[in-house]
């Protein structure tokens, strides 16, 4: 299974949620698209101690986050209709702009201008 990224603004923070006995915690965020024709609301999972890494993001921030998709089947009992989820989970994230529209932090600009030197004439960093 590959890591794949999306980009949005955070349209939605919901407090973190603790499921079982041993304390499994998930946080979900919902990032807001806008393609000009329609909004696309992308809800986000948030694992364990990734779930206190988005203390420091507000609705209104603008972020780039690497997810992996997970799927589950789920039937009642044998009798009953299976069910089949979808979620994204949140692998890594990085604050593109706050909700100001501030560029992103020296540490991102660094990266992103460390990539572009890397690049060949293609603009690929490979």
């Amino acid at each position: 299974m590959s890591d794949t990224r999306i980009r949005g603004r955070i349209h939605a923070i919901e407090p973190t949620k603790m499921f079982g006995q041993k304390g499994f915690r998930k946080r979900l965020v919902v990032l807001e698209q806008d393609n000009g024709r329609f909004v696309n609301y992308i809800p986000i999972d948030f694992l364990g101690d990734s779930c206190d890494d988005v203390d420091q993001l507000k609705v209104g921030d603008e972020i780039e986050v690497r997810y992996r998709l997970s799927g589950r089947k789920w039937q009642r009992d044998a009798a009953s209709e299976v069910k089949y989820f979808l979620s994204a989970e949140s692998s890594e994230f990085r604050k593109v702009s706050d909700d100001s529209g501030a560029a992103p932090s020296a540490n991102i600009q660094d990266i992103n201008a460390a990539l572009d030197d890397a690049a060949d004439g293609d603009g690929v960093p490979f």
